[in-house]
């Protein structure tokens, strides 16, 4: 039994491949387990996108650098009808809706402005135009009595039902010596 030769060479061939098999595996040792695992545990929760919103809430605070003419002063114009959204407005404040026509009231007396800014709102209305710009001064040649063109502006437009929102300018088209104002569209 031990080393008979039995003749058959199918067997010898099965006992040849037996001791391959023992000599190959003499320094494998059993696993702990018996069990294999299908898929990899999953990762640990994770507040991915709370993470997201905090990063974009920090870009949009840190998006743009502001300017001192930026700054709230009191002497910003802002106004918006309401069911304007509150996006829009900020768009319309940090100039991303670029003026399709200005005008400029500079030097004009108030009552030669009022008509002047009637009849290019008017105009305005009638090209479909949705966003403009008013230069109406900062007053600095008013003396002591500050901006007299500003606060007429500020009232007139806030009568013309036409004029859904409006906010002073960004510094580099005029910052509080002018403003943005957005039509209702036809």
């Amino acid at each position: 039994m031990g080393g008979c030769n039995t003749g058959d060479p199918m067997s010898d061939q099965a006992d040849d491949e037996r001791e391959l098999f023992r000599r190959a595996m003499a320094d494998v040792r059993p696993l702990r387990q018996n069990r294999v695992a299908l898929r990899p545990p999953p990762p640990p929760a994770d507040a991915r996108q709370s993470r997201l919103d905090a990063r974009q809430v920090m870009r949009e605070l840190l998006s743009h650098e502001l300017e001192p003419d930026q700054l709230e002063t009191g002497e910003e114009l802002l106004f918006a009808r309401e069911g304007v959204q509150k996006r829009v407005l900020r768009k319309l404040r940090r100039g991303h809706y670029p003026p399709q026509q200005e005008l400029d009231l500079h030097g004009m007396t108030v009552p030669v402005a009022h008509h002047a800014l009637r009849v290019f709102l008017t105009e305005c209305r009638h090209h479909r135009y949705r966003c403009v710009r008013i230069i109406h001064g900062k007053g600095n040649r008013s003396s002591n009595r500050g901006p007299v063109l500003k606060g007429k502006v500020d009232r007139w437009l806030r009568q013309w039902d036409e004029v859904i929102a409006f906010t002073s300018a960004r510094p580099v088209d005029g910052g509080t010596g002018a403003v943005y104002v957005l039509l209702r569209a036809c």
